[in-house]
């Protein structure tokens, strides 16, 4: 092998011509056996591409002057000429990482020594406990990659925290400041005296927002087998810390979910493009900027997820501002907080902030309200100017409610809350997108028919009723000991999760079917036609140009059914059904019962396609200016008027009513566009009545009765009536014979006599007559 001695200040060295390697004169026998180097198993030190590889060893901190702990633990020592050979600097950074690249690579300050071999690579006792824990091992030491990303976020996890550990403020500034200017990457350690305890820290994510596409082309002589990536801290990273591994575990699960957001890909792109055009400096976008939006839907929608997701993929600073957190955390400077917080985003601009749940931090003003909620819905009116104020700030605000209506009125204009962006509730479509994203990685055996009837059968459901519907199907599927969900588990968890916006007025309604129902076939046929014909045949609807009906009123007498149907349309339709009795919306507080008539269609709104039920409408639709009606009855019924043709469309909301007086309904009800179809339902004919006897004997044990003798022996009786006499007829059975087996024929006789018409003629004539002037 040949070799030269190179410059006289490098005595100590040989370089060989051959491979170019630098190495002490004392290790030229292995290298004559070894040339080029084996990088996979070194027996001895070199320098090579001016990359050191060298034995790792500790540093005696006694002959380091004038510097603190933590900025000694910061430093590499090493020799002079090593320094020199590698192309480094004193007070440059470099990166140290082991030859086998079990542990994360660490960036270090290069500070020369001459304690030990030429080739040692020295750290503290400290530095090396966080970095290697071990002497002796092979590392390579390389100069720092030429183009260093500043780190926007970094997520810590606290290693060896005590128990009463509080996670404050103070804690985080002193990180912040401790760690300024520093070069990380994930897996780190670092440590921090803190109130007489040596904090250490483990780096679980760096977040930057600048391009890193050329990022690799700096790495080609910074490792052997893996490339890692390294950023550096400023006054304006922002830390995360977390106080176990279990805690951070919680909090990427979260972030996981938060990222498989499905169904709302439009809003999320008109929030984009917002977004970018506020921070853009361009005539157009400034021109079109808008510095703050409102984000309103109804809750469970995912508006907070949103604007958090959000926020996070645009890596800008985030500051959150929630209710609850500013009044427990700084109670008695709220105001102040809420200064602090804006200024935080401004002085590390461009930063987004999230005002969640703005409805609670600036509520309508009213006489009622304190002189603190007065002082900080000033606050944020004076913040919101001043961002609008200085063009040079670059502050974006995405606020949530579910309640845009309480919010203060100084909010929601230009200048300010600039654009409202509803969060709808999800139709089918949006349904199915989140299902799929929900059960992206859960086995299951759902094909795409039965995915698409779940999605359909989901009325009303919001994503958060979705999550829930998916957990409580695989909590079933867990039960029953299968490894994978199937369709099953979910129509048994559809049975038990209904929409949270329906849990405040959502009923149990008896499991009454159609083919519970006697007769009355022109009225199932209407009834379909108005409520299950849309869903199904909606393209034909759209086709004839023509929208299906808004409402149906079924009038005629008591017992005919009327309610019963209705029980058997909420069941055969598998719709949102909300049941409204009359009286039951009248409040003697003025407004109040208005209040309620809006509360019941918007919630009918909410979960669409649903089914309004108004049982007894007369006593809520009374005819007006009559002697019967009362100024608060007047109140409600321009309320429902204003609700089934007003401003605010009905959409997919069918409204339901029934009545036994239809002459006190108000004639405003009853046009076209509101309660359509007038359908009268009779007293039962022959074949309705014998309908109903055979549905109730089917279910009587009993002898010598024939169905023709009753149908003749019950004309004139409702269908109430006649199920009271086979009622009535089984109790005298058991009168009879406690053990009785069978209800015969006489104790029907019995029943009949005592079960009589009770409808007058004068209310059936009242009927006819109504019927007639209708048609």
């Amino acid at each position: 092998m040949a070799q030269q001695k190179i410059k006289k200040n490098f005595l100590p060295w040989i370089q060989c011509h051959k491979c170019l390697a630098s190495l002490l004169n004392k290790d030229i026998d292995f290298h004559s056996k070894d040339c080029p180097p084996n990088l996979q198993k070194i027996a001895y030190n070199f320098v090579k591409d001016e990359v050191l590889y060298g034995t790792l060893d500790v540093k005696n901190n006694e002959d380091i002057k004038n510097l603190s702990s933590s900025e000694k633990d910061n430093l590499v020592f090493l020799s002079q000429s090593v320094i020199q050979l590698c192309s480094l600097s004193i007070s440059e950074w470099a990166i140290v990482q082991l030859l086998d690249n079990t542990v994360p690579p660490v960036a270090k300050i290069v500070w020369p020594t001459i304690e030990k071999s030429l080739t040692s690579v020295m750290f503290t006792k400290n530095g090396l406990d966080l970095s290697f824990t071990e002497i002796n091992k092979t590392v390579l030491v390389s100069k720092i990659p030429s183009e260093i990303f500043l780190a926007n976020y970094i997520t810590l996890v606290i290693l060896n925290g005590p128990k009463s550990l509080e996670i404050t403020s103070e804690l985080y500034n002193r990180i912040s400041k401790s760690y300024m200017n520093r070069i990380l990457t994930v897996g780190n350690k670092i440590s921090m005296m803190f109130y007489g305890k040596n904090l250490k820290f483990e780096v679980k994510s760096i977040e930057t927002r600048e391009s890193k596409s050329n990022l690799s082309n700096n790495f080609s002589k910074l490792t052997v087998q893996d490339k890692y990536e390294f950023y550096m801290t400023s006054e304006s990273t922002k830390w995360r810390l977390f106080r176990d591994e279990d805690h951070y575990k919680i909090e990427v699960k979260d972030e996981n979910l938060m990222s498989r957001i499905a169904g709302v890909d439009e809003e999320m792109n008109e929030i984009c493009d917002i977004m970018k055009a506020a921070f853009r400096k361009t005539k157009i976008s400034q021109l079109a900027q808008c510095r703050a939006i409102l984000l309103y839907g109804n809750s469970g929608t995912g508006k907070t997820t949103i604007a958090t997701n959000i926020a996070k993929q645009s890596m800008y600073n985030i500051v959150s501002i929630s209710a609850p957190d500013l009044y427990s955390k700084y109670s008695g400077s709220v105001e102040e907080a809420i200064k602090e917080l804006f200024q935080d985003a401004i002085d590390h601009s461009p930063s987004i902030v999230i005002l969640d749940e703005i409805d609670i931090l600036c509520p309508l003003r009213n006489s009622r309200m304190t002189d603190t909620e007065k002082r900080i819905i000033s606050t944020l009116l004076l913040m919101f100017d001043k961002l609008n104020q200085q063009d040079n700030i670059e502050v974006f605000i995405i606020a949530t409610t579910n309640k845009p209506d309480n919010i203060d009125p100084a909010f929601r204009r230009c200048g300010r809350l600039d654009r409202e962006i509803e969060i709808p509730t999800p139709n089918p479509t949006s349904r199915k997108a989140i299902l799929l994203k929900l059960l992206e990685n859960v086995p299951n055996n759902l094909n795409h028919n039965e995915l698409q009837e779940i999605s359909t059968n989901t009325h009303g459901f919001v994503g958060a009723d979705l999550v829930s519907l998916c957990s409580q199907a695989g909590l079933h599927a867990f039960k029953r000991c299968r490894e994978q969900i199937t369709f099953e588990d979910f129509n048994f968890s559809l049975k038990r999760v209904k929409p949270s916006a329906m849990r405040e007025v959502q009923i149990e309604v008896p499991n009454v079917k159609w083919s519970d129902i006697g007769g009355q076939e022109n009225l199932k046929l209407i009834l379909k036609q108005a409520v299950e014909w849309p869903l199904k045949y909606s393209e034909s609807f759209l086709r004839l140009g023509i929208t299906p009906p808004r409402g149906v009123l079924m009038f005629g007498p008591p017992g005919c059914s009327k309610t019963m149907i209705a029980k058997a349309l909420a069941t055969e339709s598998c719709l949102n059904f909300l049941s409204i009795k009359g009286p039951e919306l009248f409040s003697k507080w003025v407004g109040e019962s208005e209040k309620a008539v809006r509360d019941v269609f918007r919630k009918a709104r909410q979960v669409s396609p649903s089914i309004i039920f108004f049982d007894e409408i007369d006593a809520l639709g009374g005819e007006r200016s009559s002697g019967s009606s009362t100024s608060v009855q007047e109140r409600v019924l321009a309320q429902l008027l204003t609700e089934l043709d007003g401003i605010s469309p009905l959409g997919d909301v069918t409204i339901l009513a029934a009545t036994n007086r239809p002459d006190r309904i108000d004639k405003a009800l009853l046009r076209p566009g509101r309660l359509d179809r007038i359908v009268y339902v009779p007293l039962p004919d022959r074949e309705t009545r014998r309908e109903i006897f055979r549905i109730k004997l089917s279910k009587m044990p009993v002898l010598n009765v024939t169905i023709n003798d009753l149908v003749n022996k019950t004309e004139s009786y409702s269908g109430a009536e006649v199920n009271a006499v086979c009622h009535e007829a089984a109790m005298m059975a058991l009168e009879e014979n406690i053990e009785i087996q069978y209800v015969e024929n006489k104790h029907f006789e019995k029943a009949l006599k005592l079960i009589t018409p009770r409808t007058p003629q004068s209310l059936i004539k009242l009927y006819e007559d109504y019927v007639q002037i209708k048609i």
